[in-house]
């Protein structure tokens, strides 16, 4: 479905989105699947220290983080993408022979129960980076339990997409890419197009719903 010119989000499994497109379609891959560690909206997402910044929120247990994607899942993935960059990297370790270059998220959080970094595999050569982005910012916005920062894909296009890429997400979640995607082009005019995929009918609905209120707004400036 498209929910703008440049933005097409489908409500569909990721490898049946990822099937209908030929070899090196997608210039640019971000990704964030499954860690397999369970959070995805059980007890544990709400025994978080409080702190002036964020706010404690339980989310629905759907067990969609019950275990990593299976080995098809990312043959799919590199077949359609030039590029990639697959957050929970160390995760999926076992699907990938060699990375040049690795991304960490410091996400600001220390004193919280969560994990303080994050990293992401790439495709690409050099040396590895380091990004600071609060997850604190968005707190008051959060409808997933893995929700990354709008600021953090805004980012990653910025450094890493190329003026009239074709980027692809398998795993839509919250849709902070779509927005930060929509942002990067109405600020940047770099004429980025984005395909998703989100199998969850909820978070396709919510995430919907927030890309609709915060383009909006942005709209505004």
């Amino acid at each position: 479905m498209n929910w703008s010119n440049n933005i097409e989000v489908f409500n569909e499994s990721n490898m049946i989105v990822m099937g209908r497109y030929p070899d090196n379609y997608f210039d640019l891959a971000i990704v964030d699947p499954p860690y397999g560690i369970k959070k995805d909206g059980r007890k544990d997402m709400g025994k978080r220290k409080k702190s002036k910044n964020y706010t404690v929120k339980n989310y629905i247990a759907k067990k969609w983080d019950e275990e990593i994607p299976p080995e098809e899942y990312f043959v799919e993935l590199k077949r359609v993408s030039k590029n990639w960059i697959v957050w929970g990297g160390n995760y999926f370790c076992k699907y990938f022979e060699r990375i040049d270059k690795l991304i960490e998220w410091d996400k600001c959080c220390e004193g919280m129960s969560f994990s303080q970094f994050e990293i992401a595999f790439t495709s690409f050569d050099g040396r590895n980076e380091k990004i600071k982005i609060p997850i604190q910012a968005e707190s008051q916005r959060r409808i997933h339990p893995t929700q990354k920062p709008v600021t953090l894909y805004k980012w990653l296009l910025l450094k890493y997409a190329k003026k009239g890429d074709k980027i692809l997400d398998t795993h839509f979640g919250s849709g902070s890419h779509g927005i930060a995607l929509d942002s990067v082009n109405k600020i940047e005019k770099i004429e980025l197009t984005l395909v998703a995929a989100e199998t969850d009918k909820e978070y396709y609905n919510q995430s919907k719903e927030r890309f609709e209120k915060e383009t909006a707004w942005q709209s505004i400036f």
